[in-house]
């Protein structure tokens, strides 16, 4: 039997890698004659670039000094494909996995150091990038990453640049010309359809999840709907405010939509793509994350991969931290780590494997 071994990351626990060797260490112990296939998978977030590299091992990575969400220098990497395609991961520069829990604060993080990435690899010659926005620290509507692209061509009514972070945005008053750094197409992975503004916006779904407190949200949504009138005034093709995705990454979304042109995908399938995902000829495909539940329908990569392996006939398992029974409508058995999985999560993972395995 063929066993496409496919999880996402279990967040805090498991990349998606180790994910997927703790799944097949299980899966040999009781069916050690079947061919297993590993191929970690992403929406577009945390881990995205790692699971690229891995099916991919003849890309060129790329060390760049950045600002993190915070503004201080740190280094962040991204990726260069054989066929010349670039591949930046938003949370290696203000990923929220970076801060401690008491340093989150979107009314202050930045993506800066997004804007600094991407000239990287405007400067490299790629001509095609792939960016997942997923796990970012920030709620700026992506103005930091304007100022960084634009040399600091976002301005206050003073004439001087808009300070960096969430909070600061509402200052903005205009988009000074400027010459930008040539990224061709760019494709925006991501799993979410959020615009940026209202109550399925940016601030009101995303802020509380960075640290905003209900003052803190009004005042971000105040923000960020200033400096999107800004842009999409001064800057031709739209508006965007209102495109599915257009409130990822706390705006980021809009952003590279206004400023680059941006098209905006399913970063599950965009990363399926990448990864050279392949269901047809696998008769088990097992896929997973931290917790399949409702929100694993809504795009993540455990729904995509079940889905695509449903049509291609295979059996889908899915094994989760925690199983909600909203969220195991996609698959045809399910396992989950409980308890033990915050504290032997790899063990855990192998054991539910086996179980799993063992009912084949």
């Amino acid at each position: 039997m063929r066993v496409l071994i496919a999880p996402d990351s279990f967040s805090g626990t498991l990349t998606a890698l180790q994910a997927a060797e703790a799944m097949a260490d299980g899966w040999r112990r009781v069916r050690p004659a079947d061919e297993l296939v590993l191929v970690p998978m992403s929406d577009g977030g945390e881990g995205l670039i790692d699971v690229v590299g891995h099916a991919q091992p003849s890309a060129t990575w790329h060390t760049v000094e950045v600002a993190d969400a915070r503004g201080m220098a740190t280094e962040a990497v991204w990726l260069e494909l054989p066929d010349g395609t670039a591949v930046v991961e938003t949370a290696r520069a203000c990923g929220l996995h970076t801060l401690p829990e008491d340093g989150r604060d979107p009314l202050r993080a930045t993506t800066y150091g997004v804007g600094q990435l991407l000239g990287d690899v405007a400067a490299s010659g790629c001509r095609r990038v792939v960016i997942g926005l997923g796990g970012s620290a920030t709620v700026d509507c992506g103005a930091g990453m304007v100022s960084a692209m634009t040399g600091h061509a976002l301005r206050r009514a003073d004439g001087n640049g808009v300070k960096v972070g969430g909070r600061w945005v509402k200052e903005s008053a205009s988009l000074r010309p400027h010459v930008r750094p040539e990224l061709g197409d760019v494709v925006i992975a991501s799993d979410v359809t959020n615009p940026l503004l209202g109550s399925d916006g940016a601030a009101a779904v995303f802020g509380p999840q960075k640290g905003a407190d209900a003052a803190g949200v009004a005042e971000l949504e105040e923000a960020i709907a200033a400096c999107a009138e800004v842009l999409e005034r001064d800057l031709p093709g739209g508006p965007w405010r209102d495109r599915p995705g257009a409130g990822a990454a706390g705006g980021l979304g809009f952003a590279l939509m206004a400023l680059t042109g941006a098209t905006p995908r399913s970063g599950a399938e965009v990363v399926a793509e990448l990864v050279g995902l392949d269901v047809q000829r696998a008769d088990v495909v097992v896929t997973g994350e931290g917790s399949i539940d409702a929100q694993t329908s809504s795009g993540k990569a455990p729904a995509f991969v079940a889905t695509t392996a449903r049509d291609a006939g295979a059996v889908t398992v899915g094994i989760g931290g925690r199983v909600h029974p909203a969220g195991t409508a996609g698959f045809d058995r399910v396992g989950e780590l409980g308890e033990e999985g915050l504290t032997r999560a790899a063990g855990r993972l192998a054991d539910v494997a086996a179980e799993v395995a063992s009912s084949f």
